[in-house]
């Protein structure tokens, strides 16, 4: 048990010794970890990790080499990873055959498997450590502090990397003195909003109740973001060590932790965490000897995009539907079970440690004027490079997409980048040295939002994609206001009208008038932001809408209803391998044609073809085109 200041700092002293001698290699031990981010689980990290140690066996050789699980590396295009201490190794695409060749080359002969290393797209050159990739470079870690580096279900490693130095600080300063230091580092809530979090927490602590509570946000719904999500996995007693910051500051004595059940890993490592500060004395009762004493608990959403709405989520908590409810009052005066409540997202109690740890200033020295800090993307869609990556804020989206992300596959020129989720807007080439803040993004029109940023290219409809994230927002708007509720669903189908060539130029107009509509009258931010998607692709593809509509062309050839699959007589050889694998039984082939009897093309009947793409798949003489 740590029940004061002294016998922390002697635990914390202890275990930074072991971290240190583990990554150095001072225990005369070689260290093997592994990503056990979800998407790497996905890809067999933990039956990796079971290899290693069944070889490391029987190899005679299980004295000589550790190995561990830990959180997210954040490069998930090429995961799973191993990497070895402490020479610094780093394994990319490892599977579960290349167990053995490691053990036998790396852990027992120090021979490094060249095969298995990172090969820089640009150079040709392979390379050792993680820090020299591109990738990582421009990388700095503040939120994701930890990730990738220690067990995330042991707490002592957590201890051997700073934990709880930020409350042992907080605890020595007045609370005031603590939502001071927050407003001075100048740190906005990253899940979306971008509000200034020591003001949150001043109107919580000016707010008079007995109980006060935090509420972590951990509901991370939008398409293609896992920020959330990889930081509970990586290193969830951060954000435990947040949340407690935050109740201090505020004269709260509990938390919780709202999280999708859809995340079992993050929740499960979060259970953990909680467990083992209990049992440490790091939760509970006059926390290190003071008077502070706080707890925290978990609720499980069941997945409803609008629970990440403070309003509905807290009704979610609290066991009624989740839906929002008007604002005023603010959660900070009237939040869960009437009290008042202060609701951040998990990257920005992530954040809170680093900032009493590392001090305001420090924290504040990174980023823009109105944009400190970093900010985590989960960087995804026409991307060399997709994965989980944290940077400075004022990196341009040029640096993000191009020197981070390894720039579009396959030469394919890029079209625009997706920021902010179904809550965003699409930005486009004339804006890649934009440097990436809060205010600036709303001004081009997009938004940060929780930090999704999707990549397209050529082959992406513009139309398609309004559509999509039009498609979520009906799944996803709990009906409690007529404008989201109705208004939606009238803009997804004018935009289903227009992607099935049926659509106006009235379509346009009605399209406009609706997305005012809806962003004036609808109730939380999913209505007030719904049609975002919607004028950012009118306002920079307004040329793609036009085709729909008065060509009945889909340049990228995505809507079905505007393509055709045609096969290319000069091409194709009458093989019928298309014929073979087509479900719908369109394909004929035609009667052999004099002199030699050649066979000659195969023909698709347009009137049955499902457009599924089967036939473009078996070709190998790429004869199959869209037109």
């Amino acid at each position: 048990m740590i029940n004061s200041v002294d016998q922390l700092n002697e635990r914390i002293a202890a275990c930074s010794r072991d971290l240190g001698d583990k990554i150095k290699g001072a225990d005369g031990k070689r260290h093997i970890v592994l990503c056990g981010g979800t998407g790497c689980l996905s890809n067999h990290s933990r039956e990796i990790s079971e290899k290693f140690n069944e070889v490391l066996e029987a190899k005679g050789v299980a004295d000589r080499a550790t190995v561990n699980l830990v959180g997210c590396f954040g490069f998930c295009s090429q995961g799973p990873f191993v990497k070895i201490y402490p020479e610094d190794t780093l394994y990319r695409l490892v599977k579960i055959e290349d167990v053995e060749e490691i053990v036998e080359k790396d852990i027992m002969n120090g021979e490094i498997v060249e095969r298995l290393l990172y090969v820089d797209p640009a150079t040709g050159e392979k390379v050792t450590k993680q820090d020299d990739i591109n990738f990582y470079k421009k990388q700095r870690r503040v939120a994701l502090y930890g990730c990738g580096v220690i067990n995330p279900e042991d707490i002592n490693e957590a201890l051997g990397m700073g934990a709880f130095q930020g409350l042992k600080r907080a605890l020595s300063m007045t609370r005031q003195e603590v939502i001071d230091e927050v407003l001075a580092s100048g740190v906005r809530g990253r899940g979306g909003a971008g509000f200034p979090t020591g003001r949150k927490w001043q109107f919580a602590y000016n707010s008079q109740s007995d109980e006060k509570y935090v509420v972590c946000n951990g509901d991370e719904g939008d398409p293609g973001a896992f920020m959330d999500r990889s930081i509970l996995e990586g290193n969830p007693l951060g954000v435990i060590e947040g949340m407690m910051i935050a109740g201090y500051a505020i004269g709260a004595q509990n938390g919780y932790f709202y999280v999708r059940a859809e995340y079992p890993i993050a929740v499960g490592r979060l259970k953990i965490a909680i467990q083992q500060a209990r049992e440490a004395g790091l939760l509970g009762k006059n926390i290190l000897g003071t008077d502070f004493s706080f707890d925290c608990h978990i609720r499980l959403g069941a997945g409803a995009f609008v629970c990440g709405e403070e309003t509905a989520l807290l009704n979610s908590i609290m066991g009624k539907r989740g839906m929002p409810r008007p604002r005023p009052p603010f959660p900070a005066v009237k939040g869960l079970w009437d009290q008042p409540t202060i609701i951040n997202n998990v990257e920005t109690l992530a954040c809170v440690p680093y900032i009493l740890r590392e001090g305001a200033a420090n924290f504040a020295s990174v980023g823009t004027e109105r944009s400190k800090g970093t900010k985590v993307f989960a960087l995804g869609g026409k991307v060399n490079n997709v994965g989980l990556v944290e940077v400075p804020m004022g990196t341009t989206l040029r640096e993000l997409i191009y020197d981070i992300g390894g720039g579009i596959p396959n030469g394919k020129e890029f079209k625009a980048i997706q920021t902010g989720g179904p809550s965003g807007g699409c930005l486009t080439k004339e804006y890649l040295d934009e440097p990436i803040d809060f205010d600036n993004l709303v001004a081009k029109g997009s938004m940060m939002g929780s930090g999704g940023a999707i990549v397209m290219d050529e082959d992406n409809c513009m139309v398609d994609v309004a559509k999509f994230y039009m498609e979520f927002i009906c799944d996803e708007s709990c009906g409690k206001c007529t404008p989201c509720r109705i208004g939606t669903k009238r803009m997804l189908e004018i935009l289903t009208r227009i992607t099935e060539g049926k659509g106006t130029m009235q379509d346009l107009e009605d399209l406009d008038e609706l997305s005012k509509t809806v962003k004036a009258n609808s109730l939380c931010a999913l209505g007030q932001t719904a049609a975002n998607p919607i004028t950012s692709t009118l306002t920079h593809f307004r040329d793609e809408y036009l085709e729909h509509i008065n060509e009945k062309k889909c340049r990228a050839h995505v809507c079905k209803s505007l393509m055709q699959y045609v096969i290319d007589p000069d091409k194709c050889i009458g093989c019928g391998k298309c014929a073979k694998g087509c479900p719908a039984g369109c394909i004929e082939r035609s009667d052999y044609t004099a002199p030699g009897h050649k066979l000659a093309s195969m023909k698709i009947d347009p009137m049955k073809c499902l457009k599924c793409g089967a036939c473009i798949s078996a070709c190998r003489f790429n004869a199959i085109e869209k037109k």
